[in-house]
């Protein structure tokens, strides 16, 4: 039979993955690799894609899940690709990779200034068209290439994403889908398609866009040179993925208009999904194309509250990495036993890491703990820690405010994965700050599932993607709001949102410095 099983090939920013699925969607293998995307020391900022070593690691996870399962490559119905977003690969004529950046490099704050000064009206135009603005978008970087490496410029025919390249490598075929190529700032949202005109506006060429193939279609079929380097059998389908946080959507079935869910790792995502492709006036909120067909997300993003707790927790619970290792319990679930005990509002404390979003004018803050007491008691380190995890729920709160003065619309109740919803107590404060039910499914490699869901349905075992995603995931718990402790939170988020601007207004006077700043401001 030749339809057991899907593969998923995942290209995060830490890591490169190859997961192995049935198609009941239990998953079955993974073989990980992380992997580093280094600085040229020439430019500050930059983040190169090493493409040569990073597609050994990729093509050996793929080996790696094959022989690890012992499945035969004969019997996978069908592979698909998730990627990092923002991440892009420029090819010459004869289809070599000549430069590729990870998503967050930010080495063209020169060009983002060059695009202010030549019309500062056209990132507002950019945003209400394409649901992008220059902080994370692709023509800053072009623009980049264009003035710093004029020869590699000259030589690009075509621009791509990671997760396109990875069937590229399989196949030789080279299509970019909307998921991820709407988060570039040059695709039509509505039209789901490359808007040329966007980058002859910005002064670049018009005439490097490959063609764009909808999610969940087959995008070609893996060859000779692909078999030889994966060990997946010549001929397998290798079907459209998308995004990672569009598939993680998929991952845990958020999949139709008015369904939201947030993703808690080393950034947290809120994906709000619509049936329109209509931005936001204020251009404060990004809007990106879902994985699935005729869906659309607003995208609102807090800053390293992952980073916060792993610093945390290196910084100052020594004791409780050592008692974890003496018991084989993680240090954040023994912190987690003692932030419970602490009532709701941290005694009135707040602390400042991340902002809500403003996609325009995107700043945040020095990090900062205020209106604490010498009080050892009531003021020790697990009321510091649970001020970080009220902090990053307040922030998700000025998200879903964002999104609803933007939409008109507020979900029913928030679905929550990642690493963050490990956590219970976590999990509960932001149940309680946003007053809605949180629902956390039990997979944690959503990623990774949704892109074996879009497998299977280019494969033709899934007749529907929404269906299948509503089918196959598994809830683990779902945590209710307590009253109380909301009500706490409601009075506490309009002070923490003037703490925050005072707080900036500091970074501003230039007497402290932004946790981080979009490129240009």
């Amino acid at each position: 039979m030749a339809d057991n099983y899907l593969m998923a090939v995942d290209a995060g920013t830490g890591s490169v993955r190859a997961v192995l699925f049935n198609t009941s969607g239990k998953q079955l293998g993974c073989v990980q690799q992380e992997w580093e995307h280094k600085e040229d020391p020439r430019y500050p900022g930059s983040m190169d894609f090493d493409w040569v070593h990073n597609w050994e690691l990729a093509s050996g996870c793929i080996r790696g899940v094959l022989a690890q399962t012992g499945v035969s490559p004969r019997e996978i119905a069908a592979v698909s690709t998730t990627c990092m977003r923002e991440g892009i690969v420029l090819y010459d004529a004869s289809g070599r990779e000549i430069w590729a950046c990870a998503n967050v490099d930010a080495r063209s704050n020169d060009e983002v200034g060059q695009l202010i000064r030549m019309n500062p009206e056209l990132e507002k135009e950019v945003y209400l068209e394409s649901g992008q603005t220059y902080a994370l978008g692709a023509l800053p970087r072009l623009l980049w290439v264009k003035n710093k490496m004029p020869e590699l410029y000259e030589k690009t025919a075509t621009v791509g994403m990671f997760n396109d390249w990875l069937i590229y490598k399989m196949s030789g075929f080279l299509a970019v889908e909307p998921s991820n190529g709407s988060t570039t700032g040059i695709f039509d949202l509505q039209k789901r398609a490359w808007d040329p005109s966007i980058a002859e506006k910005c002064g670049l060429r018009p005439d490097i866009f490959p063609a764009v193939l909808e999610c969940g279609s087959v995008a070609a079929r893996v060859n000779a040179s692909g078999a030889a380097e994966t060990g997946l059998a010549e001929g397998t389908p290798l079907v459209v993925g998308g995004g990672d946080a569009q598939l993680g959507c998929i991952g845990v079935g958020v999949v139709e208009p008015g369904q939201a869910a947030v993703f808690g790792g080393s950034f947290w995502q809120y994906e709000f999904n619509t049936a329109s492709g209509k931005t936001d006036p204020g251009c404060r909120v990004r809007v990106n194309c879902h994985a699935v067909p005729g869906v659309w997300q607003y995208e609102a993003l807090a800053f390293k509250p992952g980073l916060v707790m792993r610093w945390f927790r290196d910084g100052f619970c020594q004791l409780e990495k050592q008692q974890a290792e003496a018991t084989g319990k993680d240090p954040y679930y023994l912190m987690d036993q003692e932030a419970k005990k602490i009532p709701a509002g941290s005694y009135g404390m707040m602390c400042a890491f991340s902002d809500v979003m403003n996609f325009i004018s995107w700043k945040h803050a020095a990090p900062t703990f205020t209106n604490f007491e010498l009080d050892s008691e009531k003021f020790n380190r697990y009321t510091f820690y649970r001020a970080i995890m009220e902090n990053t729920a307040l922030v998700t709160r000025g998200h879903l405010d964002l999104v609803k003065e933007a939409t008109g619309n507020l979900p029913d109740e928030i679905v929550f994965a990642g690493g963050a919803a490990k956590s219970p107590v976590w999990c509960q404060i932001v149940s309680d700050v946003l007053g809605l039910p949180v629902k956390v499914p039990v997979v944690k490699e959503a990623t990774a599932l949704g892109a074996a869901i879009l497998a299977g349905y280019g494969a033709g075992i899934y007749t529907d993607i929404p269906e299948t995603a509503k089918k196959l995931v598994a809830w683990d718990k779902t945590y209710q709001p307590d009253l109380e402790n909301h009500a706490v939170y409601t009075a506490l988020y309009t002070p923490w949102r003037k703490v925050y601007a005072a707080q900036l207004e500091l970074c501003d006077q230039k007497l402290t410095k932004n946790m981080w700043i979009a490129p240009g401001l």
